[in-house]
């Protein structure tokens, strides 16, 4: 008994020493970033409290010394590869994972082979990149060089969710549905598609936060055409304002949203698959 109230501190106090180091950054940054303005770097504790550093990186604030950071075009970058990054690889994990529910000559090698592009360092994979285009003479760019690599980087993780899901999914639904003679692409939109879109969800939410925050293959496949993770390495090197921290809280802020509507739809698609589930020989019919 007393070792298991010991075992139970100890895990009680890793746990809490786990959540200090997950969110203690986040909480610094945050209230280094209501700091005064427009000069001066970070500094702790805070003087006189203002949100003149949001302003700034809205635009909003009145020309200083602090350059503003380059959020327009290179967010419209990162956004926009993310959302492409998303769709691209969700499409090519269902497809895979949904091809890997039979057995095939040869799974074992493509299995590996689609992992093996989460496995090796993003460094390797992009100074590789950026000499393949300098010898074939391929022009690097965010939407051609770059958006490969990161479509090659989120493709398995897109896959091994899609692959779990299917490992638990029941095939005896999908073969009621070819007994009552619906052809197989309707029974993957009616019947398969509904079952398995948390997955699917999971595998978009994936996707687009792992294009959206990399940055050693968007570093050497980009060229001039920075991301958002380069913009702010590029104005993090030369000097530390708290627009990086107000901007990384607004970027936080964006991702706890995300994670809201993703739980939303995510609660929406289970309750919709219940409902459905014991009347889903009239909705194929």
């Amino acid at each position: 008994m007393h070792q298991l109230t010991s075992l139970k501190w100890i895990l009680g106090f890793y746990t809490a020493l786990f959540i200090v180091f997950l969110y203690g950054p986040f909480l610094v940054m945050g209230i280094i970033s209501f700091q005064q303005g427009p000069e001066g770097g970070p500094q702790f504790p805070i003087i006189e409290w203002s949100t003149f550093w949001y302003k700034h990186v809205m635009g909003f604030a009145p020309p200083s010394r602090v350059a503003p950071l380059p959020v327009g075009e290179a967010l419209f970058r990162s956004l926009t590869l993310a959302f492409a990054t998303m769709i691209v690889s969700t499409v090519l994990g269902t497809m895979t994972a949904q091809a890997f529910r039979t057995q095939f000559k040869g799974s074992g090698f493509v299995f590996y082979l689609v992992v093996l592009g989460m496995m090796v360092p993003g460094i390797l994979l992009g100074l590789g990149m950026a000499l393949v285009s300098d010898q074939l003479g391929i022009a690097r760019t965010w939407w051609g060089t770059t958006f490969v690599l990161h479509v090659v980087y989120t493709f398995p993780f897109a896959f091994l969710v899609m692959l779990a899901i299917f490992n638990r999914f029941d095939s005896s639904v999908e073969e009621a549905s070819w007994t009552l003679g619906v052809s197989p692409a309707r029974t993957f939109r009616k019947v398969t598609f509904p079952m398995i879109f948390p997955g699917v969800l999971s595998a978009m939410l994936f996707a687009f936060t792992l294009s959206y925050d990399e940055f050693p293959r968007t570093l050497f496949t980009a060229a001039g055409d920075v991301t958002m993770p380069i913009a702010i390495y590029g104005t993090f090197s030369v000097e530390i304002h708290p627009n990086l921290f107000a901007f990384g809280v607004l970027t936080t802020l964006f991702s706890l949203a995300l994670l809201t509507v993703y739980a939303i739809l995510m609660a929406m698609s289970v309750r919709r698959s219940q409902a459905r589930s014991s009347g889903i020989q009239e909705e194929i019919a």
